[in-house]
């Protein structure tokens, strides 16, 4: 299984910004999904996760203002980011439990 993210960039404060993730093989209908975040300085942290079922879970600081969600068809995994702030500003990782991770996408909040 090889995971592909894209959508990263520069935004400035309040903008929004959507991150997609590809996956190849033939169980993603079956795993869960996640997307994870690492600022300079700070330890790798999960920002949301999607079963396979649709239901959802996000850290406390992105609740509210990112939605992830899921197409089995397409086997993508989205995560909708909006309200973004600066504390937003990191590398944002795909996930496949428990051990199949994307290259970072980087995403860059400007004040």
């Amino acid at each position: 299984v090889q995971l592909q993210a894209s959508g990263g960039g520069l935004v400035q404060a309040g903008g929004s910004l959507r991150l997609s993730c590809v996956a190849s093989g033939n169980i993603f209908s079956f795993a869960a999904m996640a997307w994870h975040r690492q600022a300079p300085g700070k330890q790798r942290e999960l920002v949301a996760l999607i079963t396979p079922h649709g239901s959802t879970t996000y850290a406390e600081s992105v609740k509210g203002r990112f939605t992830i969600s899921r197409d089995n068809a397409k086997k993508t995994v989205l995560l909708q980011m909006n309200s973004l702030k600066p504390d937003d500003t990191a590398v944002y990782y795909c996930h496949q439990p428990p051990n199949i991770w994307g290259l970072g996408t980087q995403v860059t909040v400007s004040s």
